[in-house]
């Protein structure tokens, strides 16, 4: 499976990259990945640029590719205004409207209480929805309490698990009736 984790995390290091990192490890834990990094904050000049000329600069360009290709996506935010940073919806901004058209998506997001934890459902679901993903029924939110408490390892498995299995599922269809 051929993985990539677009991280908008804007600190170094990030609670959004940590997030980001152990879930694809969970998932690399269930089914052979190959996992690319995507950090949003390094592409910010060139999303702009993009905004202004329509033409991706070779790193977001790449980036913007690797997203296309890959055989699904781990999509990580940090909480701003109770919502998903300006940053992160610019890159998806910048993505072919038909990019993630039937590909596996799990989405995540951190912020600083568990108050901000409907983003998942408010606003990062409604978003891949309609750029037409396969969005998991799990998505993680993690608190800055929910770090070494009891309960995030979980979702991050369980969610993990149905990324894998729904990569595994679009492999099997892909395959044909009789050749999976």
């Amino acid at each position: 499976m051929k993985l990539v984790v677009v991280s908008a995390g804007l600190s170094v290091p990030s609670s959004t990259r940590l997030l980001a990192d152990r879930l694809a490890a969970a998932v690399g834990r269930l089914t052979p990945v190959e996992v690319q990094v995507v950090e949003v904050r390094e592409l910010a000049v060139e999303i702009a640029h993009n905004f202004t000329n329509g033409f991706p600069g070779r790193a977001l360009g790449a980036a913007l590719d690797a997203v296309t290709e890959a055989d699904g996506l781990i999509v990580v935010t940090p909480v701003f205004s109770a919502s998903y940073s300006g940053l992160f919806k610019s890159f998806f901004d910048v993505l072919d409207k038909d990019a993630l058209a039937g590909k596996p998506v799990l989405i995540a997001a951190t912020g600083g209480s568990g108050r901000h934890s409907l983003v998942l459902e408010h606003a990062l679901r409604p978003l891949f929805a309609y750029l037409r993903a396969v969005v998991v029924p799990t998505g993680v939110y993690a608190a800055s309490e929910d770090w070494g408490a009891e309960g995030l390892e979980g979702r991050i498995e369980r969610a993990a698990g149905e990324l894998a299995g729904a990569d595994a599922g679009l492999v099997d269809r892909a395959a044909g009736p009789g050749r999976a």
